[in-house]
């Protein structure tokens, strides 16, 4: 696994690969981790990604760096994929396991935005393969729409480029990669979790990259024979377990393990 250096999310990222969580907020009771260690929404510090509690404003947070000394994580899993493709491209059918809940979890969480590619394609995406159908409305699709144009609006002004313009200057990105995750709740038919994500931005080709990470709860259903996401999921996973953060640490810090974390080992 490669070394990363870093800080913990202070300043505003837009959660690009998490699309999801801003899908699951603009139900309108979604409940994630509330708010992370600098008293900002773990889903889009800064408010370009939708906030879930609305009043969360960022604040300093302690920088984080990785010990120079590797340490093995103790917990290691590739989590399955998933087993086809949907008619939108989405990857599903998985596992009616914990581990295929959490393959569903982490798949949905990771993923990029760069030129060329449009954040309501994204949002609507994983809305339409992905949440559970008691959360799904023509209200809903229409608030996620709305809300996904103005996201690639104010990701086009942090990016430096016209917020009416069509695309992302060359070379610019914003990747998520989910690094960790610690169960919270697990039975046949519904999985909730801590995800510890990686959040990667360049703002262009001469541009330095930037790395940050958040926490998030999210949870999954076993719904019509795949994985769902699911608000009540989230809701009952926050409930349980929202308010104990895990502690900030990535894959080779001694400190993961200690906290409990499980790292992600890509699937071959």
């Amino acid at each position: 696994m490669s070394r990363t250096r870093g800080t913990w999310n202070t300043r505003g990222t837009w959660l690009a690969g998490a699309a999801l969580v801003a899908v699951l907020a603009l139900t309108g009771y979604a409940a994630l981790s509330g708010s992370d260690d600098d008293g900002s929404d773990a889903a889009g510090k800064g408010g370009a990604t939708p906030s879930v509690s609305g009043s969360a404003t960022a604040s300093p947070a302690p920088a984080y760096t990785q010990p120079e000394d590797w340490t093995e994580p103790a917990r290691w899993v590739a989590l399955p994929r998933g087993t086809r493709t949907d008619k939108y491209g989405s990857q599903v059918g998985y596992p009616h396991t914990t581990e295929g809940a959490m393959g569903m979890l982490v798949h949905t969480t990771s993923g990029s935005v760069e030129p060329g590619q449009s954040t309501v394609d994204v949002q609507m995406r994983i809305y339409r393969s992905y949440m559970s159908a008691e959360d799904q409305s023509d209200e809903t699709a229409e608030r996620v729409e709305q809300k996904a144009q103005e996201t690639d609006k104010r990701l086009r002004q942090q990016m430096g480029v016209p917020s009416n313009g069509r695309d992302l200057p060359p070379g610019s990105y914003v990747r998520t990669t989910v690094i960790g995750y610690k169960i919270i709740e697990a039975s046949d038919d519904q999985v909730g979790a801590w995800l510890l994500a990686q959040v990667a931005t360049k703002k262009g080709e001469l541009e330095k990259e930037t790395i940050e990470y958040i926490r998030l709860v999210m949870g999954a259903r076993w719904e019509s024979g795949d994985w769902k996401l699911s608000t009540k999921a989230s809701v009952d996973a926050s409930q349980q377990g929202g308010s104990d953060k895990p502690g900030l640490a990535t894959p080779g810090d001694a400190k993961f393990n200690e906290i409990g974390w499980t790292a992600i080992r890509e699937a071959s």
